[in-house]
Parts: structure tokens; sequence; C-alpha cells
């Protein structure tokens, strides 16, 4: 755990992206490194086991990489330019026997990072609904505790929540969808009322802003989004937000994830 007297760098870049398969993506993932040249970047959906994490391009790239695998399924990883990611903890607390790789915490520069991957919940009620919200509930117990340390912290990753309609197009389509329900979106709700910032929504109150567009149906062309990637700060670090951004012309690339990066830049 950080001390309250570590501070962040000067400045700082700090990104989530959902990979969506980080072999089959590398490509588009190296060459969006290069372009933005984030700091620290939080990866999911990586769809690889340990053994296969591509961890050589990417330090050939300039980035060391802390990574908890799962063959074909979820994955989470942080990498960071010029540093080394200290890991603090490779799992969420409170369920000992969960399986899934969906959390990973590590500092860099003074910064704690955790990279998340929460449940997507469907079909809706049932068991996986059932567990993101379990999932939920032991993410809010521990961001509690973070907060408490009085550490600079950012909680960021793919939340698999639509936080308002006005974080999604005008549709009727994804109301019997788990990202969308009552519970989801209070279990969100609840965990901002902690003290966190929802970064892009700091500065960017109004917009309609997604990160999140289906293959199906030409919702990418239509611009038919969602918006489920956050970034969120304990309140020292909002204190320091400049900027905050997607990089939606990623999205359109070929053979591209189907998120956009998300980032916010740190005085």
């Amino acid at each position: 755990m950080l001390s309250q007297r570590q501070t962040p760098t000067a400045s700082m870049k700090i990104a989530t992206y959902n990979i969506n398969g980080i072999n089959g993506r590398l490509p588009r993932l190296l060459e969006w490194l290069h372009e933005s040249e984030p700091d620290v970047v939080c990866l999911q959906e990586l769809k690889t086991s340990d053994a296969t994490f591509p961890a050589e391009a990417l330090r050939e790239a300039g980035y060391h990489a802390a990574w908890r695998g799962q063959r074909a399924y979820n994955g989470v990883a942080i990498l960071a330019r010029h540093a080394e990611p200290v890991v603090t903890r490779r799992g969420l607390p409170g369920d000992v026997a969960d399986p899934e790789s969906r959390y990973l915490e590590a500092a860099v520069e003074g910064v704690l990072i955790a990279c998340l991957y929460l449940p997507n919940g469907n079909p809706q009620p049932g068991p996986k609904f059932d567990y993101k919200l379990a999932w939920f509930e032991r993410l809010i117990t521990h961001a509690q505790g973070l907060l408490d340390s009085g550490a600079p912290v950012v909680l960021a990753g793919d939340f698999n929540v639509v936080p308002t309609d006005a974080d999604i197009y005008a549709t009727r389509s994804w109301l019997d969808d788990a990202l969308l329900q009552p519970e989801s979106r209070a279990a969100f709700a609840r965990l901002l009322e902690q003290g966190w910032t929802d970064a892009v929504r700091r500065l960017h109150p109004t917009a309609p802003i997604y990160t999140y567009w289906d293959y199906k149906r030409n919702r990418w062309q239509r611009d038919a989004g969602l918006r489920i990637d956050h970034l969120l700060l304990s309140p020292s670090l909002a204190q320091r937000l400049k900027r905050a951004e997607v990089e939606k012309a990623v999205r359109g690339r070929e053979g591209a994830s189907d998120h956009a990066p998300v980032w916010i830049e740190l005085r």
C-alpha cells in the first residue's frame, strides 16, 4: 500500500482499454501505444493465459507489464512506460474461491492503479447477474478501504455499467440488459458516493460520450454507443485532473476492439 506521503509525478496520462483479445489485436494495440504514448494503461479482456501474454512485444514498445491472464476469457493487465508496475494485489478480496481473472492492482510512480473487468451479468435475472452484483459488492467494500488509506488511487476499467440514460444512445433495445439494470446502476452510484470522481463526466458533464459500440447491427456506423469504461479518481487525484478523453477513432480501425481507449491526464 502506498503511504500518504507519496505523490503522483508532475504529469501522468492514464488510460483504460478493453482490448478484446490482446494477441489477436496486438498490432492495433502497439499502433495506439506508439501514437498516444500513455504513461499507464489498464487492459481488460486479454483472453490469453499468463504464458501467452505478449510481454516481450510490449517491452520492445517501451512498456513494462503486470498481468493476470485467463485462457479465452477475462484477463487484466497494467502497462507502464519507463516504470515497473509494483503489484500489490492480484485479485479482488472477498471470495478466495473466485476463479476469474478480473482484478489487478499495482503501484506506478506513486499512484495506486486498480485495473478491473467487472462481470457482464447477462442473461439477467440469473446466476451470472447474481455474480455481477456480488462482485460489485466486493469492489465497493475494497474501494472504501482504498479511500480510507489516503493513497492516490485510480479505479480504471470496463465496469460493464451504463451509469445513466445520458451514457447510451437513444434506444429501448438495451432495457433488459444487465448493464442498465437498476441494481447495476445503484451499485455504481454507491461507489461514487464513497468519494470517487468519474473523471470523464467531471470534465464533460453533458456531452454524449461513448466508449463501446457493439459489432452487431451497424452500431459503430450509427454511433449507437454506450459508456461503460470508466476512470474513477480518489479525492487527491481528482484535484489534479487536467484532461479526460475517449480516442473514438481507434474503434473505427480495421480489426479494432469494440471498445475505444479512454484516458485522463493528471497534473
